[in-house]
């Protein structure tokens, strides 16, 4: 039985490289066939060459350097649900802001849900064992959640040593004495300014090809003919009011400060939807009441971004925990300002569309700069 010859090149009719490269894989494959002794069929070749070209596509997709590194935050994201609980920890450890006797603040990074459910492989309350053990020695008792943020939003977290300590954060922010701010760039520009979003929320069931629930606004009153009229208050309604200010902006964007006075389910990002008609950038839930699909961008913003509309989905929702005000507590007898800079990918995306940060935002002051573009 003759030996089959293997050889990294074969003579082929033609110049083009492309065909030369398709007949030299080619040729690499019956090789590694013949060295198996497994027959290759019409069938496994016609697989392989599939394979080799979507690695192809996805080679050419990272060419763009934003298309880039949107998908290394996608990756970056799905490699944290697969880590091990102490990588997490030592992450959160790396990105403390403040640490006491009672309290630790930490970092949320983005795409890290907070507590466990159906699909979650980690949480960050699974990893908060390991976080004390990290900052206290192997026989610190677990650190306990003060409250909680949505998966996909970052930024300032509490965290206690005590359980008790806990138990009084928690109230302090059932109780509405936390001072919260958030940072949300948004597509369009919210009309005034500032202002002051009162309209109740509630939770309904979308129909349709995929059937879903979403928070949506559940007002008091409505227009007919020019008339004001008043609607009899649903008893499933939550109270929700947002103070907002828009601190830059473009003919097509702006970067807002967000006040939650209350703290509804998705509360900022319905009343910006739909109360401002200002989704969030990357909220692909709430930027259509109808269906759950990528948001729909202009061209002129998707060109700033220097992205196809077709990898919208991967752009992350911008929505950033800025700051937070903690009243005194146990022995601490001032308040405690927490601040936390915006991730990577949220300064990037105001560069690219114009947007100025405030320098000294965090206090209060209005002095704003100009971020280059990189």
């Amino acid at each position: 039985m003759a030996v089959p010859i293997c050889t990294s090149r074969l003579g082929v009719w033609g110049t083009g490289q492309r065909s030369r490269n398709l007949f030299i894989f080619i040729s690499k494959l019956f090789c590694s066939a013949a060295t198996a002794s497994r027959p290759l069929n019409a069938q496994r070749l016609a697989e392989r060459l599939r394979a080799q070209k979507q690695e192809q596509k996805k080679e050419s997709v990272l060419t763009n350097p934003v298309q880039r590194r949107v998908q290394e935050l996608l990756r970056f994201t799905q490699q944290l649900q697969r880590v091990h609980p102490n990588v997490l920890a030592k992450a959160l450890s790396r990105g403390i802001l403040h640490q006491d006797k009672d309290l630790v603040i930490i970092n949320k990074p983005y795409g890290v849900p907070v507590h466990g459910g159906p699909g979650v492989q980690l949480c960050i309350s699974d990893v908060l064992p390991a976080l004390a053990k990290m900052l206290r020695g192997h026989k610190a008792e677990p650190l306990h959640l003060c409250h909680r943020l949505d998966k996909e939003t970052t930024g300032v977290m509490v965290l206690a040593w005590e359980k008790e300590v806990a138990h009084q954060v928690q109230q302090l922010f059932k109780t509405r004495q936390v001072a919260k701010k958030y940072w949300a760039i948004t597509i369009h520009v919210p009309t005034p300014s500032a202002g002051v979003v009162n309209i109740p929320i509630i939770e309904k069931e979308v129909q349709g090809q995929r059937q879903h629930h979403k928070m949506t606004l559940s007002p008091n009153y409505y227009m007919d003919n020019g008339k004001m009229v008043k609607v009899r208050t649903n008893q499933n309604a939550h109270i929700a009011v947002t103070q907002y200010q828009v601190l830059s902006s473009t003919l097509s964007s702006a970067l807002v400060e967000l006040q939650p006075i209350t703290g509804v389910k998705h509360q900022l990002r319905v009343h910006l939807s739909f109360g401002l008609d200002c989704p969030i950038l990357g909220d692909h839930k709430y930027s259509d009441w109808n269906r759950l699909a990528p948001q729909k961008l202009c061209v002129g913003t998707l060109k700033k971004l220097g992205l196809k509309q077709s990898k919208a989905r991967h752009i992350p929702l911008h929505l950033h925990a800025q700051q937070l005000i903690l009243p005194a507590l146990g022995s601490r007898m001032d308040d405690l300002n927490l601040v936390c800079k915006p991730p990577q990918f949220f300064v990037r995306s105001l560069s690219r569309l114009g947007l100025e940060i405030p320098s000294k935002g965090l206090t209060g002051d209005h002095e704003t700069e100009h971020l280059e573009v990189r």
